[in-house]
């Protein structure tokens, strides 16, 4: 039935990130995770041909499905005619502003996986349950001092607990993306640690993960271009001894909202 609906719209996948979902049980076992409620207010980004967003309308009490593409925003249309309970936005996910919201359910487009989940963060929801291209979850989830530890991570901890429900095979797609793929739960909450200035810590988790390998005085002192620390040098000299001769991927969100704070601290000081 699934794979009916390409074949009925004539729809072709396998450019901008068009790999339509179309395996039924996991379809189902997305939306199950979701623990929808009737009165629960759904979105959906990257609605594709619909497969997802036909499971969620029977929950849900209200489902937002944005869809960039023309032609898929018609399948749509046609597809769900009549149904009340959609709100159809035909526009890029990461410039419109979106309604209001108690869950996102999605198949996201996996090129913007980054810029799409920090925006999500920004609004306040209950859950989400997204699909990833795996190696992107197994980012989000990373212990410090592991290769897959990053920015990705250390940001994603400050908003959200997250973790993998299940890897999707590549074959449950059509067509058949090059990735391996993975469906997240995120759980927004309030952060664990707390930061003076926010927009400073992320630059400078940014800055200091583009060095990860380097440790993290020079880490620091070689991403100031980033940061703007003024007498860079005389700062890191006063930072904890003990952090600085680890690096970026070895220290704890904590300990880098610790030493961003202080850089803070210091700067006042100057």
């Amino acid at each position: 039935m699934v794979r009916s609906i390409l074949y009925h719209y004539g729809i072709h996948g396998g450019q901008h990130d068009q790999h339509f979902l179309v395996d039924e049980a996991i379809l189902d076992r997305i939306v199950g995770s979701a623990n929808i409620v009737p009165d629960d207010i759904v979105l959906e980004i990257g609605a594709g041909i619909g497969n997802l967003t036909e499971r969620l309308l029977r929950q849900a009490g209200r489902v937002i499905a944005v869809e960039s593409d023309p032609k898929l925003v018609a399948v749509l249309e046609d597809r769900f005619k009549g149904e009340e309970k959609l709100h159809l936005v035909h526009g890029d996910a990461l410039k419109v502003e979106f309604p209001l919201f108690d869950k996102v359910v999605a198949n996201l487009p996996y090129s913007i996986s980054s810029e799409i989940t920090f925006k999500l963060f920004r609004y306040d929801f209950k859950l989400g349950v997204l699909m990833y291209q795996y190696e992107f979850a197994r980012r989000m989830i990373a212990k410090p001092g592991s290769d897959d530890y990053s920015r990705l991570t250390v940001n994603t901890t400050y908003f959200a607990d997250v973790s993998v429900i299940m890897k999707v095979p590549k074959g449950a797609f059509s067509p058949p993306p090059q990735v391996e793929s993975a469906v997240v739960k995120v759980c927004p909450r309030p952060t664990p640690f707390t930061v003076v200035n926010k927009e400073f810590f992320f630059k400078f988790v940014t800055a200091v993960f583009t060095k990860r390998r380097k440790k993290i005085k020079n880490a620091i002192i070689e991403s100031n271009h980033i940061l703007g620390i003024y007498n860079v040098r005389q700062v890191v000299s006063r930072l904890p001894e003990d952090l600085m001769e680890l690096r970026p991927e070895n220290l704890y969100p904590v300990q880098l909202a610790a030493l961003s704070d202080r850089i803070l601290e210091l700067q006042q000081e100057a």
